[in-house]
């Protein structure tokens, strides 16, 4: 005997049809203002539009011209063309372009050089800085220099940049790396030291003593906050059905979230993005939500948002639950 699927096809048809498509990709930024309609009267519930060099994440001690940067920073500030950020015994971390993290460690210095939609480019001036590229849009530019060198991302991937020594490594994905007249593509576990002049000689470094520096460390635990606050996205997702990619404010954790264009991906590090079309579907204290490969029940509390900006679709929802940014979770299902 043959049961019938229209019932459920036709209220997942409904959902998405009703679903307010704002493709809202402001001048000069990833996404609109983010929607501030939402039951929060602390500072850290309200953020500012985000684009690239939006401020996200601050641990210790951080500055640029003089200012402190501290937490509640975060969603406030964001570097202009030419502006610095520096760090003393601490750690920053910076959005690019949609699904790019750049990560500096302690005693570094960077200046934004250009925050172009499509050509954003960073300097690194001293110390050191990773940049975790979960996803790389066609026909933009990502690049960072380091003293006369740049190394332009090709794809999605890791990337570790220092001054002392002077190198830049790939722990995942594809650089171009150009020095005077002279272009070098290196990739995984390659790097080039540019002690030795312009010859960008390529050649393969200690992985596992790499992953233990403290910025990896560091970095690969704010991939996870990150992958962690993706997923509640998606499995709190009643009466929100986001479109297309770009960021988001999340009131709750006070710092800004990444939704990728579409399907599913890993980061470099190995944690899972949801994408795409999520309905929220609650009944009996349960919910389903699409993860990639199917759906799948989830039982838990409803988690606030204010929704994904840029491709995507303004509005969000809220409710109770609770998260700790540091918790586990968050990666390979």
């Amino acid at each position: 005997m043959k049961t019938s699927s229209k019932g459920p096809l036709k209220l997942v048809v409904g959902l998405l049809a009703s679903a307010t498509c704002v493709l809202a990709q402001t001048s000069g930024t990833y996404n609109n203002n983010p929607y501030n309609n939402q039951p929060y009267n602390n500072q850290a519930a309200q953020a500012e539009a985000v684009r690239p060099g939006s401020l996200n994440y601050v641990e210790g001690q951080v500055s640029t011209g003089g200012q402190t940067l501290s937490p509640q920073s975060v969603g406030h500030f964001a570097l202009q063309p030419g502006q610095s950020l520096e760090t003393g015994n601490g750690y920053a971390e910076v959005l690019l372009t949609p699904g790019a993290f750049l990560r500096v460690g302690p005693n570094s210095q960077f200046t934004l050089a250009s925050a172009g939609l499509t050509n954003t480019m960073v300097t690194l001036n001293r110390g050191n800085a990773m940049v975790e590229a979960d996803q790389v849009i066609q026909g933009t530019h990502l690049e960072v220099t380091v003293g006369h060198t740049s190394a332009d991302m090709m794809k999605k991937g890791l990337y570790g940049f220092s001054t002392t020594p002077q190198d830049v490594r790939v722990f995942d994905g594809k650089l171009s790396v150009v020095a005077m007249n002279m272009t070098r593509e290196i990739g995984k576990n390659n790097q080039v030291l540019l002690a030795d002049g312009d010859n960008l000689k390529k050649s393969n470094f200690d992985e596992n003593q790499a992953k233990s520096d403290p910025l990896y460390v560091w970095s690969e635990a704010r991939s996870r906050d990150e992958a962690n606050q993706n997923a509640l996205v998606a499995q709190n997702s009643y009466g929100y059905s986001p479109v297309g990619g770009g960021w988001f404010w999340d009131p709750n954790l006070a710092y800004y979230g990444f939704w990728p264009t579409s399907g599913f991906l890993y980061s470099p590090f190995g944690f899972g993005f949801y994408g795409g079309y999520y309905p929220g579907f609650y009944g009996g204290g349960y919910g389903y939500y699409h993860r990639g490969f199917g759906y799948a029940r989830y039982n838990g509390g409803v988690h606030g948002f204010s929704g994904v900006h840029g491709n995507g679709v303004g509005g969000g929802f809220h409710g109770g639950g609770g998260f700790h940014a540091a918790g586990g979770g968050g990666g390979r299902r």
